[in-house]
């Protein structure tokens, strides 16, 4: 005769939920994941986020089919007790299930292929432009594909980060680090880490490390609050310097994405040089040593220091259109305060993302962006097949009466411009008082 089932209840499934007692349930049973969030391939964040509750649509869309057998280890032989699914999860689970069907995860198309033939080309054009020409304009011209190299690498960066791109895990973490820490300098250990979270927790204010620019920017006024950072593991201080930098950010968005490389190299630099456990961490810091030998080598190589600024200010503008494209998906869309909840995964994700129109010809140029709603989605699935399942995504949204928000480029950079300028203004009211500043009192100052 077969053991009653036992069960736990939705309150003390919560009770479950730090670093050292960590549980989650995935279609009913409870799972005990404490020790494995240290060795996670996809770090401890997503599984901390999502501690203490049900987590299965976020596993079923960052794993394969393949991965649930392993989840026994860790069965605690609980079962969560009145579990159910919603009608839009049965449909989102139905569709990852379709997809799987007809192996669209597993058809990568040619992509990575002609994107590091486009790599190798720009890397040619660079040095023997920088090495064979002393035209000035030259010059210019290879920093302008500087800053291309470093888009392209950065969407190779991403697919590889989401999944499997070469034909093995070991030439996959190759790429990763040849495309990310040689060639851009960014360490993929810091963005893999940085972007499974935003993943997990889209458009949450004090979980989401893709909206917490303070003190240079703030899409909301709940951020006014000063709210704490549970990525950051800090308190954002909305004191009288960010209500000052905060209050122009409308006018200031553009000129900082042009330098905002320069926070990525110091994110990358500050992971790698932590205490934090960094999965081959060596790997990482070589990677990311051999881009700081070749570009200011290829800098030293430039006649005078007024081509050496004028080569690094056009290369870090070129590549600020990127920074500008990861902004528009989610600024402008809803957000929230709170931790993300794994019973509402479909809803997050659409509600906080935001597509962006264009022609099939233009992918190139988005990276696949432009279906950004598709890949919170569905993160496993390469970017070629994107357009492919949007009418679904979009039907499937239609069914629930959820929104599908899409704008053109144009419109899109309009729409943040606009939330941005919306929260610069709340932040110049002075009925919310912060720290006295004498800079801010000085330019605000009237009569």
């Amino acid at each position: 005769m077969a053991e009653p089932k036992k069960y736990v209840s939705q309150a003390e499934l919560q009770k479950h939920n730090r670093p050292e007692d960590l549980w989650i349930s995935i279609q009913g049973k409870v799972y005990n994941v404490t020790d494995w969030s240290k060795v996670h391939p996809g770090g401890d964040l997503p599984l901390l986020q999502l501690a203490g509750q049900d987590a299965t649509d976020a596993f079923v869309a960052y794993h394969p089919g393949t991965v649930w057998k392993y989840l026994d280890k860790f069965f605690t032989g609980y079962y969560l007790e009145d579990y159910s699914v919603s009608e839009v999860s049965k449909d989102y689970r139905k569709l990852v299930a379709e997809f799987s069907k007809m192996g669209l995860f597993e058809k990568k198309g040619h992509i990575t292929f002609i994107s590091l033939c486009f790599m190798a080309m720009l890397l040619v054009l660079i040095f023997y432009g920088i090495f064979c020409s002393n035209s000035t304009w030259v010059h210019l011209l290879c920093a302008a594909f500087t800053g291309c190299l470093w888009i392209q690498s950065g969407w190779l960066g991403h697919d590889s980060g989401h999944y499997q791109i070469m034909t093995s895990r070991g030439f996959n973490r190759a790429v990763q680090i040849i495309t990310g820490n040689c060639v851009a300098g960014i360490s993929i250990g810091w963005w893999k880490r940085n972007h499974n979270a935003h993943h997990i927790a889209c458009n949450s204010l004090d979980f989401d490390p893709d909206l917490q620019h303070m003190p240079f920017f703030a899409v909301s006024s709940k951020f006014f609050s000063s709210l704490t950072s549970y990525f950051y593991e800090r308190k954002m201080n909305f004191d009288s310097v960010t209500r000052f930098l905060v209050s122009y950010q409308h006018w200031t968005f553009y000129p900082v994405m042009c330098v905002a490389r320069i926070n990525l190299f110091a994110q990358s630099i500050l992971l790698l040089l932590s205490k934090r456990k960094v999965p081959n961490r060596v790997q990482e810091i070589v990677g990311v040593l051999v881009f700081w030998i070749w570009y200011p080598l290829l800098l030293s190589c430039l006649p005078n220091w007024g081509e050496r600024v004028m080569f690094v200010l056009a290369s870090f503008t070129v590549t600020g259109i990127q920074h500008v494209q990861f902004c528009l998906n989610h600024f402008s869309s809803n957000v929230y305060v709170g931790s993300p909840n794994g019973n509402d995964w479909f809803e997050k994700q659409t509600k906080g993302t935001l597509n962006i129109n264009c022609s099939s010809w233009m992918d190139w140029f988005h990276g696949g962006l432009q279906f950004q709603i598709e890949h919170h989605l569905f993160p496993r699935l390469p970017r070629c097949h994107l357009r492919k399942v949007s009418p679904f995504v979009r039907e499937l949204c239609k069914k629930h009466n959820l929104p599908y928000h899409s704008a053109s480029f144009w419109n899109a950079n309009v729409m943040t411009i606009r939330t941005l300028r919306a929260a610069a203004l709340q932040a110049r009211d002075f009925a919310n008082p912060v720290p006295k500043n004498l800079v801010w009192e000085a330019v605000n100052t009237h009569g």
